[in-house]
């Protein structure tokens, strides 16, 4: 059986991330509704010009983006993974959006466990597959 440790960090940012215990919680509940079993997922919560840099160095992307997501699965049936999230870009995100900060932040949360369970989001619909999912497991929180 899998430890399930689900680790959030800062790195180069001041960020209070609130309901720990509930996003937990919320994020296990996910991944076992997708017929997957929680491993070991770090998030890092991080600046726009951290994201970047990991960007370009990984993935030879010169954008900035809210989210990279690394597969870090040994087994077909274990998500695993490390989650980086720019605070910056989910708040402004969140404005342009029209979303509250801590949704957009669920939602970019939630978007990353689901590239863990195999979803994709380069073409349209897999966009619209990702967008519905999201939704449907947005709802699916018990705290706001």
């Amino acid at each position: 059986m899998p430890v399930t440790t689900i680790n959030f960090f800062l790195e180069d940012i001041s960020y209070s991330l609130k309901n720990k215990v509930a996003l937990r919680k919320w994020i296990i509940n996910t991944i076992r509704s997708e017929k997957f079993k929680p491993g070991e997922i770090n998030f890092i919560f991080c600046s726009d010009e951290y994201l970047h840099k990991i960007n370009l160095e990984y993935l030879d992307h010169d954008t900035y983006t809210d989210i990279i997501t690394f597969d870090n699965s040994e087994d077909d049936h274990i998500v695993a993974g490390d989650i980086f999230i720019s605070t910056e870009r989910v708040e402004d995100n969140a404005l342009q959006f029209g979303a509250l900060p801590s949704d957009e932040l669920h939602r970019v949360i939630i978007h990353g466990i689901l590239h863990l369970c195999g979803y994709l989001d380069k073409t349209d619909s897999d966009k619209t597959l990702m967008t519905a999912k999201e939704n449907e497991y947005l709802l699916k929180r018990d705290w706001q």
